[in-house]
């Protein structure tokens, strides 16, 4: 990418940020993750750049992300939220880190949150994994400690296998200990928000029957599900 194919991008992040606000979305939230444009700047394995968007550390592979966050801050105002959606892993590369110590996670999403970001979404194949040893947080557990702001975790909540599984092997197994631990630890505020793909899309009552504690009638998923969408 060029300066101005840089420029042209940040532009129509701009232009969607507001066409967003007009149409009366709440929110909005940019994706950062899973090999994504963003991702590509962020992880050291795609971006060899010799230039400023380039680096050795972190910090520095921020700054097209930065530099988007604030143009789109700049034009929708403060009181609109910006939601940053960010990962370790690929779709293709489930072992690939981003950063690996609490140090350098915070070079990461420091100027994020200084650029604008109101909520991070924070992504993991599982998030019952810890993300660093000697320590139970997930990924969004160490988001909030390490910035203050509210952090949404998604990963495998309710099911027994990840996605790219349950593609394979079509069936995923409702798995209610996984959704019992994600409420303990919203209760216990590691993290804020909670998300759900599959499971929206094989039942769309699962909030309703999570909240009210009727486990036994979640449907299962399925991937054939998937097609219903097309």
């Amino acid at each position: 990418m060029s300066q101005e194919d840089i420029a042209d991008v940040v532009a129509s992040f701009v232009r969607g940020a507001r066409d967003a606000k007009t149409l009366g979305f709440d929110a909005i939230e940019l994706h950062g993750r899973h090999g994504y444009l963003f991702d590509q700047f962020f992880w050291k394995a795609t971006n060899n750049r010799t230039d400023r968007y380039g680096g050795n550390t972190i910090k520095e592979r921020t700054l097209f992300a930065t530099e988007v966050i604030r143009a789109v801050r700049a034009e929708i105002g403060e009181e609109f939220p910006i939601f940053f959606r960010l990962s370790q892993f690929k779709m293709a590369a489930y072992d690939a880190r981003v950063v690996d110590t609490p140090s350098e996670l915070e070079e990461w999403v420091g100027p994020l949150k200084d650029a604008g970001v109101d909520i991070f979404d924070c992504s993991q194949r599982r998030f019952s994994e810890p993300e660093f040893a000697g320590s139970d947080l997930n990924l969004a557990g160490w988001v909030k400690k390490l910035t203050g702001q509210p952090t949404l975790t998604v990963g495998s909540i309710g099911f027994d296998n990840d996605l790219i599984k349950a593609l394979n092997t079509k069936a995923a197994g409702t798995d209610i200990p996984s959704i019992v631990e994600a409420a303990k630890r919203v209760e216990r505020e590691e993290f804020d928000l909670v998300a759900v793909g599959r499971g929206m899309i094989a039942d769309p009552n699962w909030a309703q029957k999570v909240r009210e504690g009727t486990f036994d009638e979640l449907l299962a998923y399925d991937a054939n599900m998937l097609r219903t969408l097309v």
